[in-house]
């Protein structure tokens, strides 16, 4: 018995000895390995198996932007290990990079691959690519909802129908032949076409393309896809819940967000607010679990102006409404929420403010986009408690209720914005309401971390929101931030974000107000670098 203990320790020390050497003494010419990733679609990524017993690190990335405050190009956001050699990225909307690891037992196998986007949102040209598919075994009705992957900062969409193929595949104008009928009335990444017009048609195309702020293409148009049609197919008849390119559906912040694909030729909508899962979708009929309903006109968002503060699983809907408020067709799918309790959310940083912390941008992305949220690119994890909309005297008004309850170590404070384009409030009075603010933290052993306010641009808020600014927010601007500057906990972002003449940069704000993709990373990397401010849990 001795015996086999001894030789079984023996075969286990000369195999080590000989992964050990070679894994150092590369035998295989693993050093030289040229890695070759694929994205067979968008739910998997893989690449060669190695002729080696190992495990693979998959690493991702985004990119920094451009004069960042930071020098490094990537930053890292995820880490994840395999013993296959696939993995399944979390659904996302941010154009991310992957890099791949082999590891064996005694440390990594060969170099690392080189960084590789992910061709949906990183491709060059940038180009929609369509998540609905209506081919013979899934046949389209003659009103279709048509969904594509978002591309980053696309404003709105151009929507072309066609009889046959694009003249110019690759190109950015409308076809020449073949063209039915196109709209840009496309504010968010699906549509649903009325193609009642058209059923003389044999074959039906579709394809789509990004649009900026101005109306100019992002990339190329997609590939046409052929829309197979079955006539005797009944039309959706309710709004689809928008979580096809969606980070954490089930998280909202502390003043809820909802979003959804809208309806053809319906422009007011009612959501619905539940506390179990519905038990059916007709519209005649009030759910036993009812709360509260919310209506709005002419959109695709809610904002909630209430706190969903109280614990617990909720779930939320939305129908059409014709515009007298009577329901058009059935609710729609419910969407999960789930609300923590406060005490349970263990962070040390809260943020709060107005809508540049609430999150959205670019227009068409509300707080419910979490890529326009700059917690999503922090190094630590937040709890946001802001609020769109809110002056410095709201935010003040409301601090006891929505900031208390959580007893943060650290409240990070970005509020003002909204203060200094009004022109009926004074510099004096939002330096005052801040000093409030900050008195309050104190008072509550919380230690305020302020953020200098980024600047305007006046002509772009016009453009954007039909909206006047107060031309004297530069002068208001100087005084709050110098007010600011004083504080001893805070962080400086103005001087980051001006164009050459003194306004907010359209690289990082198409709507001259809140920052865009680049924008919200900008903050977060400037944020990163201060994290010596903040109170840590050991």
């Amino acid at each position: 018995m001795k015996k086999i203990i001894v030789f079984s320790i023996i075969m286990l020390y000369f195999t080590l000895l000989c992964i050990f050497l070679t894994e150092k003494t590369d035998p295989l010419s693993l050093q030289k390995l040229a890695w070759q990733i694929h994205f067979a679609n968008k739910d998997e990524i893989t690449w060669q198996r190695l002729p080696y017993p190992c495990y693979y690190e998959i690493d991702t990335f985004i990119k920094n932007p451009e004069n960042s405050a930071v020098k490094e190009q990537y930053k890292l956001i995820k880490r994840s290990f395999t013993f296959n050699n696939d993995f399944a990225p979390p659904t996302a909307l941010i154009p991310v990079y992957y890099r791949i690891k082999a590891f064996g037992l005694f440390g990594s196998i060969g170099q690392a691959s080189s960084f590789k986007g992910d061709p949906v949102f990183t491709g060059s040209p940038l180009k929609p690519h369509p998540i609905t598919n209506y081919d013979r075994k899934n046949p389209a009705s003659y009103k279709p909802f048509l969904i594509w992957h978002t591309v980053p900062n696309a404003v709105y969409y151009e929507l072309e129908i066609l009889s046959g193929p694009p003249d110019d595949p690759e190109g950015i104008s409308l076809s020449q032949k073949n063209h039915l009928y196109s709209t840009q009335e496309i504010f968010t990444h699906g549509y649903q076409v009325d193609l009642t017009a058209f059923k003389k048609i044999p074959q039906l195309f579709w394809r789509v393309r990004a649009l900026n702020i101005y109306g100019r293409p992002i990339g190329i148009f997609s590939h046409a896809q052929p829309i197979y049609v079955d006539k005797n197919k009944p039309y959706p008849v309710s709004p689809l819940i928008d979580n096809y390119d969606a980070i954490a559906p089930e998280t909202m912040p502390l003043y809820p967000v909802y979003h959804w694909l809208p309806m053809v030729n319906v422009s007011r909508y009612e959501i619905e607010l539940l506390s179990n899962i519905p038990l059916n979708n007709n519209p005649a009929i009030i759910d036993k679990s009812h709360i509260k309903t919310l209506t709005v006109d002419g959109l695709f968002t809610c904002y909630d102006t209430e706190a969903l503060i109280k614990s617990g699983t909720y779930y939320w809907r939305v129908r059409g409404l014709s515009s007298t408020g009577q329901p058009i067709g059935l609710w729609s799918d419910s969407q999960k929420i789930i609300v923590p309790s406060p005490k349970d959310i263990n962070v040390d940083v809260a943020t709060f403010g107005d809508s540049i912390t609430h999150g959205g941008g670019n227009l068409s992305y509300s707080p419910a986009n979490k890529e326009y949220n700059y917690q999503l690119y922090l190094d630590f994890p937040t709890v946001n408690l802001a609020k769109s909309g809110d002056t410095v005297k709201m935010a003040l008004d409301r601090f006891d209720k929505d900031v208390l309850p959580f007893a943060p170590k650290n409240l990070l404070i970005l509020c003002g914005t909204n203060s200094i384009r009004n022109e009926t409030i004074a510099a004096p009075t939002i330096i005052d309401n801040l000093k409030k603010l900050r008195q309050k933290c104190l008072d509550n052993n919380i230690r305020p971390v302020f953020i200098t306010l980024p600047p305007l641009n006046r002509q772009n808020i016009k453009n954007s929101f039909h909206t006047n600014t107060d031309p004297k927010w530069k002068d208001k601007l100087v005084q709050v931030n110098g007010y600011i500057l004083t504080l001893p906990y805070h962080i400086d972002i103005e001087p980051y974000f001006y164009d050459k003449n003194g306004n907010l940069a359209d690289i990082y704000s198409s709507d001259g107000l809140h920052p865009n993709l680049d924008g919200k990373k900008l903050m977060a990397d400037i944020i990163n670098q201060h994290k010596d401010l903040f109170i840590w849990s050991k």
